[in-house]
């Protein structure tokens, strides 16, 4: 019988279909209706944070407002809350419970600003604290890793970005996301059956850049809470600036590298880290990237870099998966885990 985390990972083309069809033309309606402000503060823990981070990204390019993620700390630890002028106030979390999280809204709206809950639970407490409400629609997520709902949170970022372009073509772009999933998680055996040579791993990097900065960490986050292995998330460029020193022979480096604006810096990477004799696992949609790699991850063509993170993830949640099943841990159960966890 497959794990509740399987079940999940394969019902994300249906899960992403239903949200456009329900959400596409709320959020639309919910950027008509938002006054004006010059930037946006994100609040969010978690996956949630990496799909804060692929907004930070998709929002700037696409609408051009400057987005900051807010450090929730400063509300509830120091009760230090800073100045919102002309913010827009977005808060992201899966079951909307976080006190936090919750306390960056609430104060958001007590200084009057727009303030928009992106979350799983519409009766939570997030979503109470908020002027606008996006569900994730994904059903109930059982196991503890998140996948279905972090790709749904990601389908949400994408749909704000679309409307914030002004451009219909992404939103015709984005149509095609759900067929994208499936055609991704039809690599499942290939994964399964390349998974054993990792069984011994308990150390890697994980690099992306620009739009898929966001999926190295969710990526390393899947890798550490399933199969608990050290994984370290960086960006092509900050891992330049020092960490690529750390790189050994054989360490395992998993490189994020679809088509688009970051892929000429990731292959000069790649090419850098086959010097240095690193073992290379590459995600991309490209030929010339797949053969650099000793474990390659195909992903599906055709897809706009802006939209890669949903279908670069696939990959890495196969991979995670099945890397459990090989240690021969529990993929519904990482220890010391909860599937809800209360920060303050």
């Amino acid at each position: 019988m497959s794990s509740l985390l399987e079940q999940e990972i394969l019902s994300q083309p249906e899960v992403i279909a239903g949200l456009l069809d329900k959400e596409t033309r709320h959020i639309q309606q919910i950027v008509a209706q938002l006054p004006a402000f010059d930037y946006i503060l994100i609040a969010a823990r978690g996956s949630s944070d990496h799909a804060a981070t692929y907004a930070k990204y998709a929002w700037e390019t696409m609408g051009r407002y400057p987005v900051a993620l807010a450090a929730p700390s400063v509300h509830t630890l120091y009760d230090a809350p800073p100045r919102m002028n002309n913010a827009l106030v977005v808060g992201i979390s899966q079951s909307g419970q976080s006190p936090d999280i919750v306390a960056v809204l609430a104060e958001g709206k007590r200084q009057g600003r727009p303030t928009i809950a992106i979350t799983n639970d519409s009766n939570s407490a997030l979503a109470r604290a908020a002027d606008h409400v996006v569900e994730l629609h994904a059903g109930q997520e059982k196991s503890v890793a998140a996948t279905k709902t972090y790709t749904a949170q990601l389908a949400i970022m994408m749909l704000f970005a679309a409307a914030w372009s002004g451009d219909q073509q992404r939103l015709t772009e984005l149509q095609q996301v759900p067929e994208a999933i499936a055609k991704a998680l039809q690599s499942a055996p290939e994964i399964a059956q390349r998974t054993e040579r990792y069984r011994y791993m308990n150390q890697c990097v994980v690099v992306g850049r620009g739009y898929n900065y966001a999926t190295s960490f969710e990526l390393a986050l899947k890798l550490k809470e399933l199969t608990y292995v050290m994984a370290t998330a960086y960006s092509s460029a900050d891992f330049r600036h020092g960490p690529i020193a750390t790189v050994e022979e054989e360490l395992p480096t998993i490189l994020i590298m679809p088509s688009g604006a970051a892929y000429a810096d990731m292959v000069e990477l790649a090419q850098d880290l086959q010097k240095r004799q690193a073992e290379l696992l590459i995600i991309s949609d490209a030929q010339e990237a797949l053969k650099m790699a000793q474990t390659p991850f195909a992903m599906p063509t055709g897809i706009p870099e802006w939209l890669s993170p949903i279908t670069a993830i696939i990959p890495g949640q196969l991979f995670g998966l099945h890397l459990t099943l090989t240690k021969r841990l529990q993929p519904d159960t990482p220890r010391g885990l909860n599937k809800i966890t209360l920060t303050r």
